[in-house]
């Protein structure tokens, strides 16, 4: 790599080649500051992997960070892949060969709305192990993965062999209740050195508790990210109280993640950051059964296909607007150089007034050798241009924009005498008499005491002026991202844009050949109760649970612990697709009785790669599955005979309804308590919780040949799940909550329950399905779209493909159906049309067929719903 060179803050050893200290990041050669982009081979095709890794190149960030999926390498228990596309060493090294850094980010966990948070699946099948903490068990699984990937690193670490620069340990453990975080982290850290890791090894905060996500384990740096809202006028001073705290240690702000707007990229640096690594600026796809279940809904959501959050580059790999904003920003960094890598952060000196919305405490960049660079953020939108006096001058800044003005800044460097007293813009390019701004409104420059204005450029057609013999010259930001040269006389010199590729028109594809035979099953024996999917070997994809249950007698059911997606068939009547996230549902099968047929098929969307507790299926680590089914036997109003404790109830307590008790003392907790005695497993239902509430429960009254005293345990109940399970037996149940004066509209309600048992089950992994979906298929039969299926009915279609030169999106028109899509013999994604769960990321009603990957065969299912399932059209779109 030809790239300037840096060393480690107080850890750093000679040979280390980066180092951190508060000034800065180091490389061999000097200081750098370093603009960052989030790349994911584990998302993209190998054949397009040099293709992005140039094109962030261009863009003129000079890193990508790159995360190691745990659970993309390991794909069963001590199975272990790093070919193909799992061929990280091979991505590392064309980042190098393209002249990029590499922030790498092996985990073990890692977040980025992946499954499980790249913790393999099958983790949770062991009660004893604790993901993410000190434990030995859990740190047994680690070590097995830092043996494969870390060595990876450490043989392409920079500057001697590679790009690797810094290593991140973890992600976000601030986030994470960890009881040992120091234990944890230095367990981490160790095991990085151990392996030769020299270059700094990071961490960062989620929400900015350093020492949580660090344990303050020395040897291990703390990053930042940030994730402000973009229009916020107080994000600077938050910033520059984490430079400044960083900077008592003597390390530099290392920000992590944040927004991918450059208008905030723009305050950030002038705020102190020294890397800022925007997440997630080249997007990608989450292929087969890899995105993540329980991201940022009511309270989860479903993680799509598409991974995309707006970045500069499109999950297709079209450039966006922002991709000329990073190539700009990129130019004033290269421009400044040194003298910007080396800044410090500060309050401009003197008040900057501005007519338009903008930062409550401006930042400025104190340069290395003399003068400022200020940041004006213009936080109003539109196309307007509002006025902002500095230093006295009034000056022209666009809506929507965030201006770095030099001021005061030494000419010396770039072979002039003087000052450059202020500039209003963007200072893209400096040589021996000329200094090139980029602007869309007119710059005000002053050098010395000599002050002109340029008139706001326009595409092709620059503008110049001159002052204390400087040649002064203001590109359109469009003329500025293609800047090649400039000679002293003001003439530029551009590079030829890019030819505009013509985008195809969409196709309707109305034809398939529909197989005759489905897709096998293996056989996964025959247990008392449901069994999770994990523990019958499947990581990824489904399987199929049937019974017959006798429902003589019996009204509704109750299915506890149910996810991701349950197609549930009782009698042969289809019920409408559950995807609750683990969430108590009641069935009703009054029309059913006597013994029935229950079969219900259970498809993995991901694992949580959060740790939610409200639901059980968003908790880090749960496991996937039918749940528990029970017969509700009978029903009982709970709801009277409640002692209370608290507040001013004395001695004997006295007894109200559930949440009953009148009090002036508002949102004090209160606690309710009653014995409740059931011959049978049962479930207490909380009906009405609208805040988290405490609910404990104890063995209750005398000893008894059916009283069970049962440890004490104490949960919280919420909205999302206000269910508490209960073995046979008397229980004392304490129920602690925010007092409210009119008590909140509870009910509490006692379900007596039965076990629907003898299960049989069958498992589908995603390795089966791909290998039926990508062999030869005879027999098909030619089908004609609309294609109509009857709820819980499925059809395997064969497509054919028209050529493409950069990809095919694929979006299939229909209602009440899932569709999966397989192509070049991987699985590309899901679609679901009609009732679903909520979506995050990107475009959740899309398939992308990348260029060469051949055939197309798609499983068709159908979902009960308010319309008939159908396959009206396939509809195929160029995805320039």
């Amino acid at each position: 790599m030809s790239h300037p060179t840096t060393t480690l803050g107080q850890d750093t050893t000679p040979d280390q080649g980066i180092a951190l200290d508060a000034r800065g990041i180091r490389f061999e050669g000097g200081p750098r500051l370093v603009l960052c982009a989030s790349l994911f081979y584990f998302r993209l095709p190998r054949e397009q992997w040099r293709a992005r890794l140039a094109q962030v190149r261009a863009s003129g960030y000079t890193c990508v960070d790159v995360y190691l999926p745990w659970n993309f390498h390991e794909t069963a228990p001590g199975r272990w892949s790093f070919e193909g596309r799992r061929d990280v060493a091979a991505f590392l090294d064309l980042a190098q060969e393209e002249g990029l850094y590499v922030i790498a980010r092996p985990g073990p966990y890692i977040c980025s709305e992946w499954d499980g948070g790249a913790l393999p699946a099958w983790l949770g099948l062991d009660p004893q192990l604790r993901v993410r903490q000190h434990e030995p068990r859990f740190l047994d699984r680690v070590t097995a993965w830092f043996d494969q990937a870390l060595p990876l690193l450490a043989e392409r670490q920079y500057p001697a062999n590679g790009p690797v620069i810094m290593v991140q340990l973890e992600n976000e453990l601030d986030f994470f209740d960890c009881e040992d975080r120091t234990g944890y982290l230095t367990a981490l850290r160790d095991q990085a050195v151990r392996h030769g890791i020299t270059v700094p090894l990071i961490a960062c905060s989620g929400q900015g508790d350093l020492e949580g996500a660090t344990g303050d384990v020395p040897g291990v740096v703390p990053a930042c990210n940030f994730y402000p809202d973009d229009d916020s006028p107080h994000i600077e001073p938050e910033v520059r109280r984490y430079a400044e705290l960083l900077a008592e240690r003597d390390l530099p702000l290392l920000i992590t993640e944040t927004n991918r707007r450059h208008r905030t990229l723009r305050r950030l640096l002038a705020s102190g950051a020294s890397l800022i690594a925007p997440y997630l600026q080249s997007s990608g796809w989450n292929f087969g059964y890899t995105p993540s279940a329980g991201n940022w809904g009511r309270p989860g959501n479903l993680m799509s296909h598409g991974y995309d959050f707006g970045g500069y580059v499109s999950s297709t790999g079209t450039e966006r607007p922002e991709y000329a904003e990073a190539q700009i920003l990129a130019r004033v960094i290269d421009t400044l150089g040194p003298r910007l890598a080396l800044s410090v952060p500060t309050v401009p000196h003197t008040p900057v007034t501005t007519d338009f919305p903008t930062s409550s405490s401006p930042s400025a960049l104190r340069l290395d050798g003399g003068g400022l660079l200020l940041a004006v953020p213009h936080l109003g939108t539109g196309t307007g241009t509002g006025t902002a006096v500095v230093n006295g001058v009034p000056v022209a800044v666009a809506a929507d924009s965030c201006p770095l003005m030099p001021v005061d800044v030494p000419l010396g460097p770039w072979g002039h005498e003087g000052t450059l007293t202020l500039a209003s813009a963007d200072l893209v390019a400096a040589g021996e008499g000329v200094l090139v701004f980029s602007s869309e409104v007119p710059v005000t420059v002053v050098v010395g005491d000599t002050g002109v204005e340029i008139p706001a450029p326009e595409a092709g057609t620059p503008q110049r002026a001159t002052a204390a013999g400087l040649t002064l010259v203001a590109l359109a930001p469009a003329d500025a991202v293609r800047l090649r040269s400039t000679d002293r006389d003001g003439s530029v010199r551009l590079h030829e844009p890019s030819p505009a590729r013509q985008a195809s028109a969409p196709v309707a594809v109305r034809r398939a050949r529909r197989r005759a035979d489905t897709a096998p099953e293996r056989a996964a024996g025959r247990h008392e109760l449901p069994p999770t999917l994990e523990s019958l070997g499947v990581y990824r994809g489904r399987g199929t649970y049937r019974t017959t249950a006798d429902l003589t007698g019996v009204d509704e059911l109750l299915l506890v612990g149910a996810s991701d997606i349950v197609d549930l068939t009782i009698a042969g009547r289809a019920r409408p697709t559950i995807a609750g996230f683990g969430a108590t549902r009641r069935i009703d099968v009054r029309e059913a009785t006597g013994p029935v047929d229950v079969e219900a098929v259970v498809e993995i969307w991901g694992h949580a790669n959060f740790d939610d507790a409200r639901l059980p299926a968003l908790r880090l680590g749960a496991l996937r599955g039918l749940g528990t089914l029970w017969k509700v036997r009978e029903t009982a109003d709970v709801s009277a005979l409640w002692e209370v404790h608290g507040h001013w109830a004395g001695r004997p307590a006295p007894l109200r309804e559930l949440g009953g008790w009148s009090s002036t003392r508002v949102g004090l907790p209160v606690t309710y308590t009653r014995e409740i005695r059931t011959s049978t497993a049962a479930a207490l239902h909380l009906k009405g919780v609208v805040e988290p509430m405490r609910v404990s429960v104890g063995g209750g009254g005398p000893h008894t040949a059916d009283t069970v005293h049962e440890p004490h345990t104490v949960d919280t109940v919420h909205a999302e799940d206000p269910w508490v399970p209960l073995p046979a037996g008397t229980h004392r149940i304490s129920v602690t909550l925010p007092h409210h004066p009119s008590g909140g509209g509870l009910r509490a309600e006692l379900l007596a329950l039965d076990p629907v048992t003898d299960w049989t089950c069958s498992a589908q992994d995603d390795d089966l399905l791909t290998g039926f979906a990508t062999e030869a298929a005879p027999g098909q039969e030619e089908v004609l779209l609309p294609l109509a299926l009857a709820p819980g009915e499925e059809a395997w279609l064969d497509v054919d493909l028209p050529p493409s030169h950069d990809g095919l999106l694929l979006r299939p028109d229909g209602t009440q159906i899932r569709v999966t899509g397989w192509a070049g013999g991987e699985c590309v994604g899901r679609v679901w049309a009609g009732d679903r769960p909520d979506f995050s990321g990107g475009d959740a009603n899309v398939l992308w067929i990348p260029p060469g990957w051949s055939g197309l065969t798609l499983l068709v299912r159908g979902a009960a719903g308010h319309e008939v399932p159908e396959l009206r059209v396939l509809r195929l779109e160029s995805s320039d």
